[in-house]
C-alpha cells in the first residue's frame, strides 16, 4: 500500500516526538497511538502503519542479536555485550543463542549491521572465490 506524503510527514513529528535525548520514550509512543485511534485524522491508518514501521526500526537498532557455534561463557558475553554498548549507547539488549552451523567463531546482528567473523562465513568467500 502506496503511503501519502501527508500521512508519511504525519508519523516522521510523531516519531520526533517520541525520540528523546536518541532514546526511545515508550508511554509518548503509546500516547501517541492512543491519540491517533481517537482522534482519526485522515488517513490515520496509513499514519499508524508507517509510525509503527518507524519505531519497529528504531527498536531492532537497539536490540543486538549474538549468535555463537558454542556457548559463550559469562566473561565473553559481558565483554561483547560492554562492547556492544560502547558502541551502540547504554540501551542496547543482547539476546545470545547457538547456532550449530557456523563451525565457529561469531556471528552479531545491530539492527542492518552484521558482523560475522564465523568459519562458515570464511568457507562460503572461499567458495565463492575459487569458483569464478
Amino acid at each position: 500500500m502506496k503511503i501519502s506524503k501527508e500521512a508519511r510527514r504525519m508519523s516522521r513529528q510523531l516519531f520526533r516526538l517520541t525520540v528523546r535525548d536518541g532514546k526511545l520514550d515508550m508511554d509518548t509512543a503509546k500516547k501517541c497511538v492512543d491519540r491517533l485511534k481517537t482522534s482519526k485524522p485522515r488517513n490515520y491508518l496509513q499514519v499508524l502503519s508507517d509510525y509503527m514501521r518507524l519505531l519497529r526500526l528504531e527498536v531492532e537498532k537497539r536490540h543486538a542479536v549474538v549468535e555463537s557455534a558454542t556457548d559463550l561463557g559469562d566473561d565473553l558475553r559481558n565483554s561483547v555485550t560492554d562492547d556492544l554498548k560502547k558502541k551502540y549507547g547504554d540501551d542496547v539488549t543482547t539476546d545470545f543463542s547457538t547456532n550449530e552451523s557456523l563451525i565457529g567463531g561469531m556471528r552479531i546482528k545491530v539492527g542492518s549491521d552484521v558482523w560475522d567473523g564465523s568459519i562458515k562465513a570464511r568457507i562460503d568467500r572461499l567458495r565463492e572465490s575459487l569458483a569464478l
